[in-house]
C-alpha cells in the first residue's frame, strides 16, 4: 500500500512534495504541501486532492463531481479519470 495512503487512513496530517509540472503553477515541482485527511463528499471543484485513478496515484484538481464520484485532472487540462478513491486533501501550500 501507498504510505500516504496509510497515513492519511490513520488520520495524519503531514507535509508531502512530488516531482513534476503538472500541477505548475498551483504546485511546482517539489514545493512542500500539507495533506489532511479527507471523505469524498467533503471534496468540491478546484480543491487539489491525492487519489488513486486507474491504479495510479495523483495529487491533481477535482474537475467535476457526481455519481461516478469525482473526475480528476491535472492544472494543464489533462483529465485522468473518474473516481472514488480520495484520501487526502491538499489544505495548506508551503
Amino acid at each position: 500500500m501507498n504510505w500516504k495512503v496509510e497515513k492519511l487512513q490513520k488520520g495524519e496530517t503531514f507535509i508531502t512534495s512530488e516531482k513534476g509540472n503538472s500541477m505548475s503553477p498551483i504546485i511546482k515541482s517539489g514545493q512542500d504541501h500539507r495533506l489532511a485527511p479527507v471523505k469524498l463528499e467533503d471534496c468540491d471543484v478546484d480543491d487539489v486532492v491525492f487519489c488513486k485513478v486507474k491504479g495510479h496515484f495523483y495529487t491533481h484538481l477535482v474537475k467535476g463531481k457526481g455519481l461516478k464520484g469525482l473526475l480528476i485532472g491535472n492544472n494543464k487540462g489533462g483529465i485522468n479519470g473518474w473516481t472514488k478513491q480520495v484520501y487526502g486533501k491538499v489544505i495548506e501550500i508551503l
